[in-house]
């Protein structure tokens, strides 16, 4: 079994996408995923790039998807010290890429500002690693 880390813009193309992720994976996020997925929702109505009722379809989805969810002190601590590290205004990727670093083999990230940041930092796989299924 292979385990992942993804941002909430990776779990909303998951959703919107219906991408079929593999049972023999993990999915790994920080506790704030879910939130950060329904402010991307909120923000895409107003965009006018999604209908109200699609996006709250997709937050049922996004809900309903089976994730282990972190937010100990451990991964917390870990995130500040790779947010300071870097130089970074918030710990918001930094929770990601702490998880990542702590309990995953990969991080895949469709939004390639945070692949960006997460390079050197921890391994990445490409979004079709979800789907596969080889470790």
């Amino acid at each position: 079994m292979s385990r992942f880390v993804i941002d909430a813009p990776t779990l909303l193309h998951v959703v919107a996408k219906d991408v079929q992720l593999s049972p023999r994976h993990q999915i790994l996020a920080p506790n704030i995923i879910r939130s950060q997925a329904l402010s991307l929702l909120l923000h895409a109505v107003r965009r006018g790039e999604l209908a109200e009722d699609l996006a709250l379809q997709h937050h049922e989805c996004l809900t309903e998807l089976k994730m282990r969810l972190l937010g100990d002190r451990v991964s917390r601590r870990t995130a500040w010290k790779i947010a300071r590290d870097h130089g970074w205004q918030t710990t918001y990727d930094a929770e990601y890429l702490a998880v990542a670093r702590l309990q995953a083999d990969a991080l895949v990230s469709v939004d390639p500002e945070l692949a960006r940041r997460a390079k050197g930092i921890v391994p990445l796989a490409p979004l079709e690693a979800l789907s596969a299924d080889r470790d």
